[in-house]
């Protein structure tokens, strides 16, 4: 790749994406970092001015779900800089509930952020990673692999995102760009605080499914106790951005490899229910 590097990381208002646009603007790379809300970067400001990068990081709107936006930064990056090497697909939403409980209007919202607006930013910026021979590299989820009780509309959204990168990888390998996912568990991050404020009416509206809910929360609530900070999880999307030889698939703790590892040697899915059901109670 040319040095400096040119990376694109969306989703960074919070979390693992401000975690990873300012890790990659540390290790000295030239950081266009999006988000969908240029007010609520001030976190990401701080952050970069603190570790000292706050110059090679360029803030700039990006919301997957407007194709015009996507459009509009790819060609900002490509103006300023002459060149795309890195593209971090992190942009996305929660949802809890099952499909009785939410509708499926809410399954459309979520797709249409977390896997329509990674395949539209996908599709235009390919022609300029396969110039500079780049990577792209999509924060999906363990949820992308396991799925998850009362978060089928997530899980279905990032089952398809990683359904379409491994469709996609071989192919764009033949081109020179090498395609991963990076699959965290439980994370620290503002992205699990902004699900809190639904669970009360959720749990109302649970009907049959009250105390099945009421035990997977108290579940999780454990496993969050124990959830890796969102640096933590940035510093595997850094390996995977400086891996001379990328990995499609990567997890970001032993406790996301060791669930992974259960999935991908479960023909008939047994194990994985004997999982995902315990935490029902």
């Amino acid at each position: 790749m040319t040095d400096p590097r040119t990376v694109l990381v969306t989703g960074s208002s919070s979390g693992i994406g401000l975690a990873t646009a300012v890790r990659a603007a540390v290790s000295g790379r030239r950081v266009v970092a999006t988000l969908r809300d240029p007010d609520r970067a001030d976190a990401l400001r701080a952050a970069a001015d603190g570790a000292g990068v706050g110059d090679r990081l360029r803030i700039v709107r990006l919301d997957v779900t407007e194709p015009e936006s996507v459009a509009a930064a790819v060609a900002e990056v490509i103006g300023r800089y002459g060149q795309l090497d890195a593209v971090v697909s992190n942009a996305g939403v929660g949802q809890l509930g099952t499909v009785e409980q939410i509708g499926v209007d809410a399954f459309r919202a979520v797709l249409e952020t977390n896997f329509f607006g990674a395949v539209e930013l996908t599709r235009v910026a390919l022609p300029h990673l396969r110039a500079a021979g780049g990577r792209l590299i999509a924060v999906s989820s363990l949820g992308g692999l396991i799925g998850q009780p009362f978060n089928e509309a997530y899980c279905a959204a990032k089952f398809a995102l990683e359904g379409f990168l491994e469709s996609l990888a071989p192919v764009a390998a033949r081109t020179g760009v090498s395609v991963s996912v990076v699959e965290p568990g439980p994370v620290a991050s503002e992205f699990v605080t902004r699900l809190e404020p639904s669970v009360p009416g959720l749990v109302e509206r649970a009907g049959p499914y009250e105390a099945a809910f009421t035990s997977y929360l108290g579940a999780t609530a454990q496993l969050f106790a124990q959830a890796q900070s969102a640096d933590e999880a940035a510093a595997t999307v850094e390996e995977v951005l400086d891996a001379e030889r990328p990995p499609f698939r990567v997890q970001t703790s032993a406790a996301a490899r060791d669930l992974a590892a259960i999935k991908l040697t479960d023909l008939d899915g047994s194990a994985v229910q004997a999982v995902t059901g315990a935490w029902l109670g």
